[in-house]
């Protein structure tokens, strides 16, 4: 029998799966769902008030994506705009299931295909990239102490070196995940790769995590220390 899939490092704090939601939280992604089918039919009748509100619904997800595999935020930035306008020139093949999952592949190819362009160019340092990575997980809750939040963003910034050091297909899948929060099967479905792989590439991924931040330990700040 196959090991378990260790999780990932406590200290990522990582949005947890519910298995059991609520009959009101499950009425209200059926509706979203519903909402979301309608405005692709209107996309591909040349709505873009409807694609708008698709991109308004996604664009938090995919750009987190983006700034997750890339590393830099003007980048990111520029890659989700990409994204979204190949989203938009091929809505028409989109043919149903979770139009999530089918942005995210176009998203997830086109950080691939940014990073192709970033090996034949020369190398941004990496701790430049991770010092001001930043983007809607990075955003400080109202709730936080300033002392607090400088400690979110010095772990964050340790998180993403760790990341960037993983190998791309490894990082995709903990990024989308572990971090975007998809299921197996959805993460399956975005990288086009069976589910075995999946959960292959998410063990190797977060074990290397969990050894690169272990690396790091007394570089973090000293309550993560033991959660790694």
């Amino acid at each position: 029998m196959a090991p378990p899939i260790s999780p990932v490092p406590r200290l990522l704090e990582l949005p947890q799966r519910q298995s059991n939601r609520s009959t009101r939280e499950s009425q209200r992604l059926d509706d979203l769902v519903e909402e979301e089918v309608l405005l692709v039919a209107r996309s591909k009748e040349g709505d873009l008030a409807a694609f708008n509100a698709l991109v308004t619904a996604h664009q938090d997800g995919v750009y987190s994506l983006c700034l997750r595999m890339l590393a830099s935020p003007e980048e990111a930035e520029d890659t989700a705009q990409e994204a979204f306008l190949a989203a938009y020139r091929s809505i028409q093949r989109f043919r149903g299931g979770l139009f999530r999952a089918w942005l995210f592949r176009i998203a997830a190819n086109a950080c691939l295909d940014q990073l192709r362009r970033r090996r034949r160019r020369p190398q941004t340092s990496l701790d430049a990239a991770t010092d001001t990575a930043g983007g809607p997980l990075d955003l400080p809750d109202p709730s936080d102490s300033p002392e607090t939040w400088a400690l979110r963003r010095e772990v964050q910034s340790h998180i993403q070196a760790a990341l960037m050091r993983l190998p791309t297909d490894q990082r995709a899948a903990v990024v989308l995940c572990d971090v975007q929060g998809l299921s197996y099967e959805e993460t399956a479905a975005v990288l086009r790769i069976s589910l075995g792989t999946v959960k292959s590439r998410l063990s190797r991924g977060r074990a290397r995590l969990r050894g690169f931040l272990l690396e790091q330990e007394e570089l973090l700040p000293s309550r993560f220390r033991h959660s790694v």
